[in-house]
């Protein structure tokens, strides 16, 4: 093999070892309102089956849009759910993991409000009082949700929950919508839309979009508020981390991670996670990209109109046995273009059990970086094979002066 080849071979080589994403599979299925012929509601159950363990992914949009994830220790256990009185005035208990002893560890994440508010001054800044006018919230527990059936894909492991504001007096539904796309993934790999989030076996991709809908101003913002659920011994926290710059999600250099929080931790714990970018049309360009903020967690006091699904998992009197805590993410950047421009608006996240993804080098930076590494040693090696010959032919072509 020629010198050159080989050294470039070798780069490239260790960079790939570096860069290239875990084999970890986890056999998963997708099923729609399981044990139920009801298409009225909504609940998705993702079962990932690993060695030794299952994860359980429930979404439903019986109440608030809701996910409950579920880590058992075993590759048997089952979700089960009473339909009766899950759609009862009263669910607590109608959805259960068996065996009951091999949960290892149970969350749940709520999507609750819409918020939409002027952007006076352009500023972008959600947080502060001044400089906006607070239109009223979007309660999305009030929301009526299509069938997410018609929208499931078994080959994709997808499905998408859908649904409009229909009390909304100044009728900005009447031609959109909000969306919450789920996807589920055996292996390890990249989202198909921006910001093409690494993901692994044991995280399933959420993608929110705000399409159609009519702002009630022309300069209009939006955020969203969640709520997230832990055991009371636990608490959850938000941190920021550096993440690599490359073609995936040019210019973008933070991810955010919600954790869990526990003193005495013996096993990995359920993590959400995003990049801080949402985008402003279906494209997904760097042109179109919206930086997003978050807003620090806030202890939820007092009663908290919780889901039925949430209940039906963890019972009643949740304030007094889980610490439950909101946040919000904002949409937008100062001077920027408001949502009246395209009437669009996407961000995505991944929710997971164990070490959240980390971003590795695409492909197109391992080899630019092969290149520029490679190319000292290429001209190391042309000089080691060129300067002799031009030597060599320097003395035999010398005629001397006579």
């Amino acid at each position: 093999m020629c010198p050159v080849i080989w050294a470039l071979s070798v780069i490239c080589a260790g960079l790939c070892v570096q860069a290239g994403p875990g084999d970890y599979r986890r056999k998963v299925s997708l099923e729609y309102n399981p044990g139920s012929p009801n298409s009225s509601v909504n609940l998705l159950h993702i079962r990932a089956v690993g060695p030794g363990s299952t994860i359980h992914y429930v979404w439903s949009t019986i109440g608030a849009p809701t996910v409950l994830l579920v880590y058992t220790g075993s590759e048997q256990s089952q979700l089960r759910v009473n339909w009766t009185r899950l759609l009862s005035p009263a669910p607590h208990g109608a959805i259960s993991i068996e065996p009951a002893q091999s949960v290892l560890y149970s969350t749940a994440l709520i999507f609750t409000r819409i918020f939409e508010y002027s952007d006076v001054n352009n500023t972008a800044n959600f947080s502060g009082t001044a400089n906006k006018y607070f239109y009223p919230a979007y309660d999305l527990s009030d929301f009526r949700w299509g069938d997410a059936n018609r929208t499931l894909n078994s080959s994709t492991l997808s499905a998408s929950l859908s649904g409009r504001n229909e009390s909304d007096a100044a009728g900005s539904f009447q031609n959109g919508s909000v969306t919450f796309r789920v996807s589920a993934h055996p292996g390890s790999g990249r989202d198909a839309s921006s910001p093409r989030m690494l993901h692994t076996a044991n995280c399933t991709t959420l993608e929110f979009l705000l399409e159609g809908v009519s702002p009630r101003g022309n300069r209009s913002r939006f955020a969203m508020e969640m709520v997230t659920l832990e055991r009371k011994e636990g608490h959850k926290k938000m941190r920021s981390v550096r993440s690599i710059d490359d073609e995936y999600t040019p210019t973008i250099f933070a991810m955010v991670q919600l954790l869990p929080d526990f003193p005495n931790a013996s096993h990995a714990q359920g993590f959400f996670q995003w990049k801080t970018v949402a985008y402003g049309s279906s494209e997904g360009k760097r042109d179109d990209a919206l930086p997003c903020r978050y807003h620090d967690l806030q202890r939820v006091n007092g009663t908290l109109a919780v889901p039925s699904i949430v209940s039906a998992y963890f019972g009643d009197q949740l304030e007094q046995r889980y610490n439950l805590e909101a946040f919000n993410i904002s949409f937008g950047i100062a001077d920027g273009d408001f949502y009246e421009k395209n009437k669009y608006l996407s961000w995505s996240a991944l929710i997971g059990y164990g070490t959240p993804p980390v971003d590795s080098f695409s492909i197109l930076v391992i080899c630019i970086m092969a290149v520029a590494l490679g190319t000292p040693v290429v001209l190391l090696v042309i000089g080691a094979i060129v300067a002799p010959m031009l030597k060599k032919r320097f003395f035999s072509e010398y005629q001397p002066i006579n």
